[in-house]
């Protein structure tokens, strides 16, 4: 059905077609718990409430990031950083140097989501700027915001995988340097090679935009101060939502200050004054804005959407949490993930196995997190048995879950991502290198052995942890 509406829709499928996809399905899979699985409505209804309240805080985040990219736009920060990189930032190396930007920034926030909707933004005008294709840009901005993000001991997920698999932090992370950083260096060949061999831009129409840019905002350097103060919250490890919001109100304040024609402009008042000037800053926040600047590309460039555009995500989020939440009350995870049990006899046919699991439970369940912490609890006792590194079982969790879930068009990464960028998500997925590419090093690596030590594998006692459907008593 998701298929269906894909192919009938395009890139309008999350306006709703895929949202009643997924209701359908939850239909679906309600009535074969309930009528063949003797699962009780209360624990299906249950299973949603919990799953509405672990998502609770990233969709507070989405609504802030809205507002934090319209009321960067408004105030002329986005296009200050798109006058100033156009100036630097090469066009060959380009590629390269967005992703190297975004894996640093993303490792010292530890959010893929954060780096995404600011220097993300940004960097998506330099690149269509220089002429290249939007899918290699979102797919360079996308590669480094991951692997910072699964590298970063400031990331959720980071810190989720080691602790569901009972692994020490730091020794999760540098594990994780066996996979992660092959793979990265395998993304940045293939940056490279995409940014020389494309024909240069026509340099007049670099100077035409740079030229709109001046002409419709107030560019100066003194509106970095806030991307800069952004920066020193996050390094004090403020939480995301205090650092969103603070950051969303300055960039109003500095829009007041430099922006007074656009934010009248927005406002639709010609007396202008504060009453046309607050109006316009909170429009900013909450809803669309379409500033005219005489030049197209720039016009779709700084047209924003502010908290309104994340609705449609926000709506599909929920439709997938419910539809996660009835598979796992209906014991259908559980049934999914024992098919790959009988490959796990193995070093490669674990660590596949599990990178295997993590990518269905992406797909299936649509949020990674969930997808994280199914992984750990059902494989970590099967890989103490076999005599594995809790270590393994987290790299491999990481290498799956968490990077290929931006991938996967309904789920809560690949959704943000694509309404944050303007991207729809299989626009941008063929250029995800690094998210890729890492799944098959991790299988590679563990092909070869390297680094991985297993003491005397023990039979696999696994009867405590998959139920049965019909019963819903361990088998």
């Amino acid at each position: 059905m998701l298929l269906g509406v894909i192919l009938i829709f395009r890139d309008d499928a999350l306006n709703g077609a895929i949202q009643i996809v997924l209701l359908t399905a939850t239909a679906i899979a309600s009535a074969i718990a309930i009528f063949y699985c003797n699962v009780k409505w209360q624990t299906i209804e249950s299973r949603i409430k919990q799953n509405f309240s672990g998502i609770a805080p990233s969709i507070l985040i989405l609504l802030l990031i809205g507002a934090l990219s319209g009321s960067w736009m408004v105030s002329g920060i986005v296009p200050t950083l798109i006058y100033y990189g156009l100036k630097i930032m090469s066009s060959g190396f380009f590629l390269v140097a967005c992703c190297v930007l975004c894996c640093g920034v993303s490792l010292i926030t530890g959010s893929s989501w954060t780096t995404i909707a600011t220097i993300g933004v940004a960097l998506i005008g330099i690149g269509e700027i220089q002429g290249f294709k939007t899918g290699w840009i979102a797919g360079a901005i996308i590669s480094g915001a991951y692997f910072g993000d699964k590298l970063s001991p400031l990331s959720d997920t980071t810190v989720l995988a080691a602790s569901v698999t009972e692994t020490p932090l730091m020794t999760h992370v540098k594990y994780m340097l066996y996979t992660t950083v092959p793979s990265i260096t395998i993304a940045l060949i293939v940056f490279a090679i995409a940014g020389y061999t494309r024909s240069v831009p026509d340099t007049s129409q670099i100077a035409a935009f740079s030229g709109a840019l001046q002409s419709s905002f107030t560019i100066s350097p003194w509106l970095l101060l806030v991307p800069l103060a952004t920066g020193v919250m996050i390094a004090k490890k403020m939480p995301p939502v205090a650092v969103l919001f603070i950051s969303s109100l300055l960039a109003g304040c500095f829009a007041i200050g430099f922006q007074p024609k656009i934010l009248q402009e927005i406002a639709e008042l010609p007396e202008g004054g504060n009453v046309a000037h607050m109006k316009g800053m909170l429009q900013s926040f909450f809803g669309s804005t379409n500033i005219e600047t005489g030049h197209k590309l720039l016009d779709n460039l700084v047209s924003t959407r502010g908290m309104a555009g994340m609705l449609n995500t926000v709506w599909l989020i929920l439709c997938a949490m419910c539809f996660g939440g009835v598979m796992m009350a209906g014991g259908m995870i559980s049934r999914i993930t024992a098919l790959f049990l009988r490959f796990m006899k193995k070093r490669a046919g674990a660590v596949a196995s599990t990178v295997v699991s993590g990518f269905t439970l992406n797909m299936c369940l649509a949020d990674q997190y969930i997808a994280i912490i199914l992984n750990g609890e059902m494989f970590k006792e099967v890989y103490k048995q076999g005599g594995y590194e809790s270590r393994l079982l987290s790299r491999s969790t990481e290498d799956s879950a968490t990077v290929t879930s931006v991938l996967i068009p309904w789920s809560s990464c690949g959704m943000t991502q694509a309404t944050v960028l303007g991207v729809p998500t299989l626009v941008y997925l063929p250029y995800c290198i690094f998210n890729i590419v890492s799944p098959f090093m991790s299988i590679i690596v563990a092909a070869t052995g390297y680094k991985i030590f297993r003491r005397p594998a023990k039979p696999l006692a696994l009867d405590a942890k998959f139920e049965d459907c019909n019963t819903g008593q361990p088998e």
